[in-house]
This record gives C-alpha cells, structure tokens and sequence, in this order.
C-alpha cells in the first residue's frame, strides 16, 4: 500500500500517517462500542436505577464503583489494542 501511495506521488510519512489516524479511528469506534455495552449490561444488571442512585440519591460509592468498572474497563482494551 506504501508503495503504491509513494508512485502517486504522496510523500512516505504522509501515507504512514492516514494508515494511523485511520487505525485510530477504528480503535476509538471499538472502544466506544465496548463501553456502550459494557455501559447498558451494568444498568441492566442492577437491581436499581443506576442514573437515580447517581444523580438523585447522590451515591458517591456508587459512582466510585462504576468509574473503577469503566478505568478497568479502559485497560483491558488499551492492553488488547496494543497486543500486551
């Protein structure tokens, strides 16, 4: 494909550079997919409304746990991403 893009007169680091936002691009839509599911099967899984005990009820516990679900969350797919 480099070499393809470098006979139409695209310069090197300009070829590696769209293959990596692209890459990017893809990553972020699986991660943010992920997180929607991931988001939707907590929720669902609760025997409470996640959104009233946050927001209403002001449960920082709460709030504390699903921020640590979504971190950890974060670093499995950064670590599947990345190959580690």
């Amino acid at each position: 494909m480099l070499q393809l893009l470098a006979q139409s007169g695209v310069p090197p680091w300009m070829a590696s550079l769209g293959q990596h936002l692209a890459a990017a691009a893809v990553y972020t839509v699986f991660g943010v997919i992920v997180f929607a599911i991931a988001f939707v099967t907590m929720t669902k899984l609760t025997p409470f409304s996640v959104r009233k005990e946050i927001e209403e009820d002001q449960n920082t516990s709460l709030a504390i746990i699903m921020g640590s679900i979504v971190i950890g969350l974060a670093l499995i797919i950064a670590a599947a991403v990345h190959g580690s």
